[in-house]
């Protein structure tokens, strides 16, 4: 397996992903995403892995979808159509995003300063959520005209107030409201972000894989039973249709926002 902007390692039955682009607070690339599903599913196939850390290395978790056009991937479409633009977003964000939370072990996303917008849908598919005392959580896209990421769980990890909130006015929560609401499990300080969710993980790993890999599944089936997943993929097909409302508004461009104000507000 040959990764260059994420990094992967095994020791005491914990696998580490970890982004990689601290250069660029960690946005994502296609290349970057592509090489993410390649560590998870090496995680998945390897019988000596037992759960799995996600981490980012740098001063920020992910500032989302890297949109600045520089570090694209052959597949990423390079003008809009509606059918194509569906189609990638489908197996590159959404397939992704949802894989990643059926893997059979448990994740743990550990996560540091900003997490925004496509960096949620990094750490929302993991089991488990430890975040450093300065860590703060926005998805701030109804700027560009659309309802919110590509994997829309806003609702199921914030409540439908806070969810709404959250969209509405694009402001970001910090890791405290996060642990309040239950998205985060736990807050610690920034110095010991991953020596504690690496204990957590070994902790964790000390269990039996096949009970671990039921418990898991029981939660989650109870989640879908209740309408996770019809929500997730229903709320996709929205996120498309304000994509192309925005093309027939600017006459082809799948976005209303001005990208720079977006990151203005996020610095």
């Amino acid at each position: 397996m040959e990764l260059t902007v994420v990094t992967y390692e095994v020791a005491d039955a914990v696998a580490a992903i970890t982004l990689n682009r601290p250069e660029a607070a960690n946005a994502q690339s296609h290349k970057a995403l592509e090489e993410l599903d390649q560590a998870w599913q090496e995680a998945e196939r390897d019988p000596a892995v037992k759960v799995i850390v996600l981490k980012s290395n740098g001063k920020h978790f992910s500032a989302g979808h890297d949109m600045s056009g520089s570090a694209k991937s052959s597949s990423a479409p390079t003008e809009y159509h509606a059918d194509t633009l569906y189609d990638w977003e489908t197996r590159t964000y959404l397939h992704y995003a949802k894989r990643w939370r059926e893997v059979p072990k448990p994740s743990i996303a550990a996560v540091q300063g900003k997490c925004i917008a496509g960096g949620l849908m990094l750490c929302w598919p993991c089991d488990l959520i430890i975040a450093a005392d300065n860590a703060q959580f926005s998805d701030p896209v109804l700027g560009m005209g659309i309802c919110g990421v590509e994997f829309h769980a806003h609702t199921w990890e914030l409540g439908a107030r806070k969810a709404k909130e959250l969209l509405f006015t694009g402001d970001a929560i910090s890791a405290q409201q996060a642990e309040q609401l239950g998205m985060v499990n736990k807050v610690v300080p920034l110095d010991e972000l991953v020596s504690s969710t690496m204990a957590l993980a070994q902790r964790i790993a000390r269990q039996d894989a096949f009970s671990l890999r039921m418990a898991k599944r029981a939660v989650n089936r109870t989640l879908d039973i209740q309408g996770f997943t019809s929500a997730i993929d229903a709320n996709f097909d929205m996120h498309h249709f304000g994509h192309a409302r925005a093309a027939l508004v600017t006459g082809g461009y799948p976005s209303l926002a001005a990208l720079n104000a977006m990151k203005d507000k996020n610095k």
